[in-house]
């Protein structure tokens, strides 16, 4: 199973190369105001021109992440009088923007960047849910694929071109690895399955939505069987014992309220009804939030579906991004700020392979052959 937060960066990545240009002139106005403190410093007085109230603070991009292009569009997009303003009073604005990139923003790079921001917001908050740490996620896998190519078939329709092609390119990638579905990997839907909100009519469809008839209809089949066939591998026993076993009837004699006495005479019989069966006919949960505790749901409900809820148990511990692993076994949040794009190269390198050899020694000790260079590193004349 592929990482799904990896997948939707290389949809979004896909996209954006529709509007690369307007995205590496806005990059490199960001980059001209955060270059220097005087630069800065003019267009803070921009900002306070154009009486803009919003308090974020610009931020610079990484090209290879684009959840930091899509920070960096959002807050651009609400100083975009303060550059227009700052491209008439400062003129080294407007020559440096000529020589790095064809010129300062034009009215269509905003519009642009505008235009696809709530796309980009859609990919931007799945991404945060999927790479959840503290919470189960496997449940969200496919309903995150579903809401995708749903909204991605809306904006393949759009009257707007620009939106209409980025949404075609990512329409390509979205197909090339969630498109096929004898690709999709069934514990995924049969974890959505598990979702008491949810449950296989929510499942079969959005199968029916994004696949061909053909195609859907095989798709459901073989969840359905394969979500029978792993409740039975968790039952322990063969297919139809349990009903068999209910057809079994007690002598009268062992029957002191006489029941079977009563299903006999009147032509009634009470229908081995099974958890899973019992759990598909039960209404939804109403659907609040996203914020639903699906393990609390579980524990509380484990007395009526104890089968369910060992199911539950090991299909919703499958992870489904790389990203919290990573994000978990990083120090690069410990040694580089979240300013980190202001500090240079050399100061970067001096934190990161010097942080574990500085640890608990002492100041004195590394410069007591020169008393004097201890006083320049505490004054800050070396690092």
């Amino acid at each position: 199973m592929r990482c799904c937060a990896h997948i939707l960066s290389l949809i979004v990545k896909d996209g954006l190369k529709e509007i690369k240009d307007s995205i590496s002139k806005i990059r490199s106005a960001v980059k001209y105001v955060k270059s220097s403190p005087a630069r800065f410093a003019r267009f803070k007085a921009c900002v306070e021109q154009e009486g803009i109230s919003y308090k974020g603070i610009v931020c610079l991009d990484v090209k290879t992440r684009w959840n930091s292009t899509y920070l960096m569009l959002e807050t651009s997009l609400k100083y975009k009088d303060a550059f227009v303003l700052l491209d008439m009073q400062d003129k080294k604005f407007g020559d440096e923007m000529a020589k790095s990139n064809g010129g300062v923003p034009l009215e269509e790079d905003w519009e642009y960047a505008r235009s696809i921001l709530p796309f980009l917001k859609l990919f931007y908050d799945s991404t945060l849910r999927i790479s959840g740490s503290s919470y189960v996620t496997s449940h969200m896998y496919m309903k995150e694929v579903f809401a995708i190519g749903k909204r991605i078939r809306q904006y393949s329709e759009s009257n707007d071109v620009s939106i209409k092609l980025i949404a075609m390119r990512m329409k390509g990638k979205y197909e090339k690895y969630w498109g096929n579905p004898n690709g999709i990997n069934i514990l995924l839907l049969i974890a959505v399955v598990l979702d008491p909100r949810s449950k296989l009519d929510f499942v079969n469809y959005f199968i029916e939505y994004l696949f061909e008839s053909s195609m859907a209809t095989e798709l459901k089949s073989k969840l359905l069987s394969s979500l029978k066939a792993l409740y039975e591998q968790y039952q322990g026993i063969e297919e139809g014992s349990q009903s068999s076993q209910q057809e079994s009837q007690l002598d009268d004699d062992d029957d002191p309220h006489y029941m079977c006495f009563f299903l006999r005479v009147t032509g009634r019989r009470f229908d081995y009804i099974s958890e899973l069966d019992k759990y598909l006919r039960e209404g939804h949960e109403p659907y609040m939030s996203v914020d639903f505790d699906i393990l609390h749901w579980l524990k509380v409900n484990s007395t009526r579906f104890p089968i369910l809820a060992n199911m539950a148990r090991e299909v919703l511990a499958i992870p489904i991004s790389t990203v919290a692993s990573e994000c978990a076994f990083s120090t690069g949040g410990r040694v580089i700020s979240p300013y980190r794009s202001c500090l240079t190269p050399k100061i970067v390198e001096v934190l990161v392979c010097t942080q574990d050899w500085l640890k608990g020694t002492p100041f004195s000790i590394l410069f007591d052959e020169d008393p004097k260079e201890l006083d320049k590193f505490e004054q800050g004349e070396i690092i």
